[in-house]
């Protein structure tokens, strides 16, 4: 398992280093020129100049891609280049509030998509069966925001349960927490009944009925074990996606996540700033996968570690 778990790190790091490469050379690319944002478009083209040699933009390519990656083995992201912080002093005020929306959103989303599955799964080819996979059909193709839409107006506006949007208690967590659940419910109870259906038709299956033991049992003991390690796989890259794919819901709820201050960064091409979002949502992908990795032989031990 040790040596396992050093190659998945060691695996890990050279992805996260294949990352930094590809999306630096990116932003490189791009036609934006940070020296302008920062001067204003009011500035001489001597300002703009002297910004550039400043920021170190006139370097070689590879020059900068090294300099960016000795700072970064150092604990340094850079300093935004609109905002005038530190990149990580940023990402960690944001940090707290996505990885709440990110935890509220994995249980609804595991809450509301197992229990279809399961359903779903024991009632096959039933009414009740076509019911829940037309409305994980509907669930995996709504818009984010259309969800989240329809929920301000329903239940904020409407009815007045909850706040419009904001962030600080459980009532302005609900409704985000809810349209991410809703959107991701869809691809867990889809794939939580073909991997129902999948075990059900297991022999072992059928040698645990045959020897008496009640179908809650069976079900419980045998069949769920089997059936949920292809949903770990999924909560393990919902991690990083979360963190990386909430910029919708974050912006019509206002919730002050990495996500929304993704987006600002784009809008105004402010590097630091994106390279930072990107290598912490990278991050939370690659340890999200190796968390599945290590937990799926736990939960089954046929599962073997080399």
């Amino acid at each position: 398992m040790h040596s396992y778990v050093l190659r998945r790190l060691l695996e890990s790091a050279l992805i996260l280093l294949g990352i930094t490469l590809v999306t630096f050379v990116l932003l490189y690319l791009l036609p934006a020129d940070p020296a302008r944002q920062i001067a204003g478009r009011s500035a001489t083209a001597e300002t703009v100049a002297n910004i550039r040699d400043q920021l170190g933009l006139n370097d070689p390519l590879f020059v900068q891609y090294g300099r960016y990656l000795w700072n970064l083995f150092q604990g340094d992201m850079g300093r935004s280049y609109l905002q005038r912080a530190e990149v990580s002093e940023l990402i960690a005020s944001r940090l707290p509030a996505s990885l709440l929306l990110m935890l509220a959103a994995i249980v609804t989303e595991l809450l509301i998509g197992l229990t279809i599955g399961i359903i779903a799964a024991l009632r096959r080819n039933r009414p009740v069966d076509h019911t829940l996979m037309i409305f994980s059909f509907v669930s995996i193709s709504a818009p984010q925001f259309v969800i989240g839409i329809l929920l301000l107006y329903v239940f904020a506006v409407q009815l007045g349960w909850f706040p419009i949007g904001g962030y600080g208690t459980f009532a302005h967590l609900v409704l985000p927490a809810l349209t991410l659940g809703f959107l991701g419910a869809g691809w867990y109870s889809r794939m939580m009944r073909s991997s129902m259906i999948e075990v059900l038709r297991q022999d072992f299956v059928r040698t645990a009925a045959a020897k008496g033991l009640s179908k809650g049992r069976i079900i419980l003991r045998h069949v769920l074990p089997n059936a949920i390690l292809p949903i770990i796989a999924m909560i393990g890259i919902d991690i990083g996606l979360f963190m990386s794919g909430i910029v919708v819901v974050e912006s019509v709820f206002g919730w002050p996540g990495i996500g929304q201050l993704a987006w600002q960064a784009i809008q105004r091409v402010d590097i630091p700033v994106i390279m930072g979002v990107t290598m912490v949502s990278a991050t939370a992908i690659v340890l999200g996968n190796l968390l599945a990795d290590l937990v799926a032989p736990l939960i089954d031990p046929r599962i073997k570690t080399k």
